[in-house]
């Protein structure tokens, strides 16, 4: 068994304040929009966790009305996320809290589901280290 693949507890966003400052309107946050997933990001410095990114999954009630359905997307959309997040790198010192959030109004395969969580993890793969280049230039 490859225990890299594993997702463990401290991967997961559970703070209200980070949670808070993720959606705050005019924050610092960005958005990646990769249909049936839309993902809003931002960097949290102020984070001491040993893990690079943490993550939370959001399937609202207004697009799915049955819970087993929502359960069902969770489940898949974590899925996606455990076998893909190794792939892209991030900056050593990067700590970057995302929300993924389920906009379809239907249940979706999960190919199309895992095809749209490696679109957002490329994008912010590329922007944290474009940040971090940039960082390092002001230095």
């Amino acid at each position: 068994m490859n225990y890299k693949l594993r997702l463990y507890k401290k991967e997961k966003l559970c703070s209200n304040t980070a949670i808070n400052m993720l959606f705050q309107p005019g924050g610092s946050s960005q958005a990646t929009l990769a249909y049936p997933l839309r993902a809003v990001w931002r960097q949290n410095d102020g984070r001491y966790c040993d893990e690079p990114m943490q993550f939370l999954i959001s399937v609202p009630k207004k697009r799915m009305r049955h819970a087993v359905d929502r359960v069902a997307l969770r489940r898949r959309v974590r899925e996606a996320y455990r076998l893909n997040h190794h792939n892209y790198s991030l900056p050593d010192e990067a700590r970057i809290d995302v929300a993924f959030v389920y906009i379809a109004n239907n249940l979706q395969p999960y190919k199309v589901i895992e095809k749209a969580m490696r679109k957002i993890l490329k994008h912010i793969s590329e922007n944290a280290n474009n940040i971090a280049s940039i960082d390092e230039k002001n230095i």
